[in-house]
C-alpha cells in the first residue's frame, strides 16, 4: 500500500473537493473525499494518505484525512475517556484508550477492536467501507466476510474524549505491557459461542478499562485502581495530579469536543460509580485554575 502522505488546504468546491498544496498542487482530485472532512475542515490545512481497506461501491483504497499538527517531540502519553453512545447500550460505561507515544492501545470485546493504531485511524477514519455502519440496517454485520462493516469510524466523529496528558515519563514499559495484552488477545482461542467476540472479555476484570489499569500497576503505579472508564480516568488524573508529582512531569487535561456527522448521534457522559472518585472529580475541578 502506497504509504505517501499528501498536505494541502481542504477545498471544497459544490460535490468537488481536493487538497490545494502550497505548490499550486491539486492532490486526490478523484478520490472520494468523506462528507465529514468536508464538514468540518474545508479550508484547513490537513493531512491525508490512502488505507489499505477499499471502498464498497467504488473497490478504491479508503482515504483518511486529518488536521496537520505536530505531535509532541518528548515522550508523552495521552489517557481517552471516551463518552458513551446513546444508541449501543454496551457502551453505557463508555470507553478507555491510551496513547503512548504516538501508539493508541484499543481493547474491546470485539476481537477485530482490539488493536494498536495510529492517531489518525483512532480518531479520523472516515465512515466509509467497513468502518461505516450498515447502510441498510444500520448496525454491526459481519456475516459477509467481504463486506463485514465493523462499524468503527474514526471515534471523534462518534463521541466527544476527554484527554489526559503527560509528557516527560518513561513510557517504555507501558508501551511493552500493552503489545503483550494484544498479543494474547490475538492468540486466543475463537469464541465458539459468540464468534468474532474475545471470549475472555470480561467487564469486571478484563476490560478497556482493567486492562489498561493492569499496565500502569505492571509499570510501578501500583496505586492506581478502578474498574470502569470514567472511574478509572478520574483515578489515574488524581493519581498524577495530587500524588506522583514529578519537576520532570508536565500534566494537563483537555477534552476533544465531538465532531458531528450524520452517522452518529451526540455522546453522552457516563456516571461515576465509585463515591471517593466523585470526590477526586470535584478536587480536580477545584483545580482547574491552578494547572
Amino acid at each position: 500500500m502506497n504509504e505517501e502522505i499528501y498536505r494541502g488546504v481542504l477545498t471544497v468546491s459544490g460535490k468537488h473537493a481536493f487538497l490545494l498544496g502550497k505548490n499550486g498542487t491539486r492532490y486526490l482530485e478523484d478520490e472520494i473525499i468523506w462528507d465529514g472532512y468536508r464538514k468540518h475542515w474545508n479550508g484547513r490545512e490537513v493531512c491525508a494518505r490512502r488505507l489499505p481497506q477499499k471502498d464498497y461501491q467504488t473497490g478504491r483504497p479508503i482515504i483518511i484525512m486529518w488536521p496537520d499538527e505536530l505531535a509532541p517531540a518528548e515522550p508523552f502519553l495521552e489517557l481517552y475517556f471516551n463518552e458513551r453512545l446513546v444508541k449501543y447500550p454496551a457502551s453505557f460505561m463508555g470507553h478507555l484508550a491510551i496513547n503512548v507515544c504516538g501508539e493508541i492501545f484499543n481493547f474491546s470485546h470485539k476481537t477485530n477492536e482490539n488493536e494498536a493504531m495510529r492517531h489518525e485511524e483512532y480518531f479520523y477514519r472516515p465512515a466509509l467501507g467497513e468502518f461505516a455502519p450498515h447502510p441498510i440496517t444500520g448496525r454491526d454485520n459481519e456475516d459477509d466476510p467481504q463486506k463485514p462493516y465493523f462499524d468503527k469510524f474514526g471515534r471523534l466523529f462518534m463521541r466527544t474524549i476527554h484527554v489526559l496528558r503527560i509528557t516527560g515519563l518513561d513510557t517504555t514499559l507501558l508501551s511493552q505491557s500493552y503489545h503483550r495484552e494484544l498479543e494474547i488477545i490475538r492468540n486466543a482461542p475463537p469464541n465458539l459461542k459468540k464468534p468474532g467476540y474475545y471470549a475472555d472479555f470480561n467487564l469486571f476484570t478484563r476490560s478497556c478499562a482493567t486492562i489498561i489499569r493492569d499496565g500502569f500497576r505492571k509499570s510501578g503505579f501500583k496505586e492506581i485502581s478502578g474498574i470502569f472508564p470514567r472511574d478509572l480516568f478520574v483515578n489515574v488524573s488524581y493519581y498524577f495530579f495530587k500524588i506522583a508529582r514529578d519537576p520532570q512531569m508536565k500534566i494537563s487535561r483537555l477534552t476533544f469536543p465531538q465532531l458531528t456527522v450524520a452517522e452518529a448521534a451526540s455522546s453522552a457522559m457516563s456516571p461515576l460509580l465509585n463515591p471517593l472518585n466523585r470526590y477526586r472529580k470535584r478536587c480536580l475541578t477545584a483545580m482547574k485554575d491552578r494547572i
